[in-house]
């Protein structure tokens, strides 16, 4: 058992039993491995449903909906996703000022005399703006993408970064969303074990001999997969 997580067949079993439930729920997924740009950028498609075809996700009220995506990143060359009906995808950029303050000016919380705070309020309302948009938002229908808080971190440490996911993380729940936030550390990172408690899921990535591979430790269930094929 590795850290008090079971794996094995059955394991792979549950796995896929909780799925559902976290694509009904609402859930929250921490994405890590460093070294491995490639592979979390196509973890990133999946987990945003790009590709999904008729956006079936086991509800009814969902199929054949467009899906609302919310991208948040300090990377302006950040790949885009896959063509979208106009006001599903909303871009965040925080690309950080030189004394490394994310930057956000564009927006009404500009006037925010704490910029960290101004950006958890504008997640926030962004994703208030598409719940309003949807009509309300179905399950799973709403994916958020942070990607990434490294800069965030360097600027304003674990503490205060751990508020402010707290605080977004608990937003993509109440609709009932699926969120993830790359971090490109090892999975034995200090903030990695900061950061878990507040995360449905850890998913590892790692690539081998050209394959992109993942691992999934879910919290709740306390359960390992195997390494999958992405």
């Amino acid at each position: 058992m590795d850290g008090e997580y079971a794996s094995g067949g059955e394991t792979r079993a549950a796995f896929l039993r909780t799925l559902p439930a976290l694509k009904r729920d609402g859930s929250n997924v921490l994405v890590v491995g460093e070294d491995v740009t490639a592979v979390h950028e196509v973890a990133c498609r999946q987990l945003c449903g790009c590709g999904d075809g008729n956006h079936d996700d086991g509800n009814e009220s969902v199929t054949g909906r467009s899906r609302y995506r919310v991208l948040v990143t300090d990377r302006a060359d950040r790949p885009s996703h896959d063509p979208a009906p106009d006001g599903t995808v909303r871009w965040i950029e925080y690309a950080p000022d030189a004394d490394g303050e994310p930057s956000v000016d564009d927006t009404q919380y500009a006037g925010c005399s704490d910029r960290l705070e101004a950006l958890g309020l504008e997640i926030i309302e962004t994703i208030d703006e598409l719940d309003a948009a949807a009509d309300g938002l179905s399950p799973a229908e709403l994916r958020v993408c942070i990607d990434s808080p490294m800069p965030l971190l360097r600027r304003y440490g674990a503490e205060r970064v751990f508020r402010l996911l707290h605080m977004t993380t608990a937003a993509i729940e109440h609709v009932n969303g699926m969120g993830h936030v790359h971090l490109p550390l090892a999975r034995t990172h200090e903030t990695v074990a900061l950061l878990e408690p507040l995360f449905d899921a850890v998913v590892e990535l790692r690539e081998r001999a050209g394959s992109y591979e993942q691992r999934w430790r879910l919290r709740e269930q306390r359960t390992r997969t195997e390494w999958l094929s992405l």
